[in-house]
């Protein structure tokens, strides 16, 4: 029986459905292959009182700090985060309040190895627990940990936990190469591509999928959280030069007001909407009903909303970043367009004129499996526990 402690600062919650909803996936996977015994902490990071009582703390008052999450069994202790510290504290934080409850974990359940899933602060404090408790330790880059994290306050801490660690994940190839340029071992860290759900992804027909919304003509799907990394100000810009093309942004974010106040100086308040944020299990549909995805973001390790959106025979228009060039391997599955306006109007207008068969942009994601991801991830963790 191979014992996993799965830690996680990125895991859906019942205030945040969609909040890494990959790495949910993931978990649920490993948990579900035989002989396999896990358990999952998922902290949440919180400011000291009173700052605690603001609008986007107030909702944590509501999550329980240990319940059973689709038959995972989940805590979800509290650590503190202190505002303009950079994040150079976090990871000291977090380690000391882990400590006590992995103490008591480990009394019924004496893990054999912990996987963090996200490389800041989760990773250094892995390393800290797993070199405390005697075990090994995974980690796993997914992207703005290692992009945003890796630099500044923080990438002393990032790049010493991934010298220490006994093994790490990377998304994609381009992942492992920006993890090795900060120093990290590039022998120890192996590529763990992500997965997509067949069954979700893929099933519905596109024109009733645009019949649904009520809309015909051309749509493009630009898909990620309202932040500034996303890029969507760019295919807003790019969609005032496609006439006749209507422009879907779905996520919610801090820059909603900003991306708000330039559809409506750039007039263009009846072709893009803002759709907030959408259920994981809808976004299979709202991606069916479009021509293009198009997502310009300005870092990603491998975006799951690329693999997501070919899994629909949608195909994708994305800048040069992390695995864009693992994933568009054949022209059919999308393009790499400049990270300008006029590049990926150019991009989104070929693909426009000409759209590959759905069918066989729909073999860009037969490569992403989630029972592939399970299996090398239980192979990964044995070996280090083997102490291969």
């Amino acid at each position: 029986m191979l014992r996993v402690l799965t830690l996680s600062t990125l895991f859906p919650d019942v205030t945040r459905p969609n909040f890494g909803v990959f790495v949910e996936r993931q978990t649920l996977g490993l948990a579900g292959l035989p002989e396999v015994d896990l358990r999952v902490v998922a902290p949440i990071g919180m400011p000291p009182w009173p700052l605690s009582r603001h609008a986007h703390y107030a909702g944590f008052a509501h999550v329980p700090e240990r319940e059973q999450w689709r038959g995972l069994d989940l805590y979800r202790p509290r650590f503190a985060t202190l505002p303009g510290t950079g994040g150079r504290l976090h990871v000291a934080a977090l380690t000391r309040r882990l400590v006590p409850l992995l103490t008591a974990l480990r009394r019924d359940f004496a893990f054999d190895v912990i996987d963090a899933e996200f490389f800041f602060p989760d990773g250094p404090a892995a390393v800290a627990l797993g070199r405390r408790f005697g075990v090994p330790v995974s980690i796993k880059a997914r992207g703005a940990d290692i992009h945003l994290w890796g630099h500044g306050a923080t990438r002393g801490q990032v790049r010493r936990a991934g010298q220490a660690a006994d093994g790490m994940l990377a998304v994609s190839a381009a992942m492992k190469a920006d993890m090795v340029a900060l120093g990290v071992p590039g022998e120890r860290i192996m590529v763990h591509r992500t997965g997509v759900d067949a069954a979700r992804f893929g099933g519905v027909d596109p024109v009733e999928a645009k019949a649904a919304l009520g809309m015909t003509g051309s749509i493009v799907v630009s898909l990620g959280a309202l932040v500034a990394r996303k890029g969507h100000d760019i295919v807003i810009d790019a969609a005032a030069m496609l006439p006749g093309v209507t422009l879907l942004i779905v996520g919610e974010g801090p820059e909603r007001p900003r991306l708000e106040a330039q559809i409506a100086a750039r007039g263009l308040g009846d072709r893009v909407r803002l759709m907030g944020a959408v259920a994981h299990e809808a976004i299979g549909r709202l991606l069916s009903a479009a021509d293009v995805m198009a997502l310009a973001s300005a870092s990603e390790g491998l975006a799951n909303a690329w693999v997501e959106a070919l899994a629909c025979g949608v195909p994708i228009v994305i800048p040069d970043i992390g695995g864009a060039r693992e994933v568009l391997t054949d022209p059919a599955f999308g393009l790499i367009a400049d990270r300008h306006a006029a590049g990926f109007a150019e991009a989104i207008g070929v693909l426009l004129t000409a759209p590959p068969p759905p069918e066989r942009v729909k073999q860009g994601a037969a490569r992403f499996s989630w029972e592939t991801n399970a299996a090398a991830l239980k192979a990964h963790l044995g070996a280090l526990v083997a102490g291969g």
